[in-house]
């Protein structure tokens, strides 16, 4: 597994670690009850601060894409992947709503805005055909 992490981004690493995962879920690159690495291990390996790595792994674990096993350590979560539900729909409508309300400033018509998000969709989604 390869998560490209920008350490000059204003995103925060742990963001970027639990983004890089959820789209490698996403695209097929992690497979349900894959393991992954140890806190201890990812952060060696990526150089960065272990409370980094267990923030990123406890709001994986949160929202469900990851369990922690005692014998098995950290693996995608077996059983499948989270729902939609009411929650995560606002949570998307927040996240959303100031992308959607700078593009409109800018001048990007709602044609550009939904055709950038469904190469991104493709994008990820060719992975996950190319994975099965």
């Amino acid at each position: 597994m390869i998560i490209e992490l920008d350490m000059q981004s204003d995103v925060p690493i742990y963001t970027q670690l639990v983004n890089g995962i959820i789209e490698g879920i996403a695209s097929g690159k992690l497979q349900l009850g894959e393991p992954l690495p140890s806190v201890r291990g990812l952060a060696s390996d990526i150089g960065v601060n272990l409370h980094t790595v267990n923030k990123a792994y406890t709001l994986l674990k949160q929202d469900g894409y990851i369990q922690v096993h005692r014998q098995k350590g950290v693996v995608v979560h077996p059983d499948g992947m989270p729902q939609v539900n009411e929650e995560f729909l606002d949570k998307q409508r927040a996240e959303l709503k100031p992308i959607v309300a700078e593009s409109i400033c800018r001048g990007m018509s709602k044609e550009q805005l939904l055709e950038i998000v469904e190469n991104i969709y493709g994008e990820i989604t060719l992975g996950r055909k190319e994975n099965h």
